[in-house]
């Protein structure tokens, strides 16, 4: 099968931007988080450091490592470049769509590489509030679980079926690659499935 890359696509691949170059221990984040399974081929990590300015907290910087394929790398290194700058209240609301479109796609097979990537700087957000004692402000590690190994959730399975229409398991494995490591998620994915088309019909917008 013929994957299409963009122009946009291939330049984050092959000159990727915010790598962390340097060992881990030397790089002194204020955050940092780890997402993927390396048995399902995709593992990231990601760093921030945070400048506190006006009474907000802003990613002065955002660094990376993965282990995966182009789409992985590409749609990290966007990814990356996107975050810096923003508050972390505007970075953690860039969505896996957003990166798609910068990149100016990404091919439906490798769409979830661009979902890895939002999950690893929400854990690094995440990591850098119970750091500083705001365990308050944490949301995304109180989610329902459905996947462990891929850290998919009951509401990113919800939003699939009611703004994509993904309502079969193999299309939702096409997005997330769920139940593709040890696959013990599959029946409850499944299951979640059937009750969302009980109560409602998927709308793709």
């Amino acid at each position: 099968m013929a994957w299409d890359y963009t122009d946009k696509l291939k330049e984050h691949f092959f000159n990727p931007k915010n790598i962390l170059e340097i060992p881990e221990e030397e790089y002194q984040a204020d955050g940092t988080g780890e997402v993927g399974n390396i048995k399902c081929g995709d593992m990231m990590k990601f760093y921030v450091k945070i400048d506190k300015k006006d009474g907000k907290d802003i990613i002065q910087e955002c660094k990376w490592k993965t282990y995966g394929c182009a789409s992985a790398i590409a749609s990290t290194s966007v990814l990356s470049e996107m975050a810096t700058g923003k508050t972390i209240e505007e970075a953690v609301k860039i969505t896996p769509k957003d990166i798609a479109e910068v990149l100016g796609g990404i091919p439906e097979q490798k769409f979830h590489c661009s979902v890895l990537g939002d999950k690893a700087l929400k854990a690094a957000v995440e990591d850098y509030y119970e750091k500083t004692g705001n365990k308050d402000k944490i949301f995304w590690k109180k989610r329902e679980i459905i996947c462990k190994c891929l850290d998919v959730d009951r509401a990113e399975i919800e939003s699939l079926y009611h703004n994509d229409g993904v309502d079969t398991i193999e299309k939702l494995q096409q997005k997330t690659k769920i139940g593709t490591s040890c696959g013990q998620c599959l029946k409850k994915a499944e299951n979640l499935l059937e009750e969302l088309k009980s109560s409602s019909s998927p709308h793709i917008s």
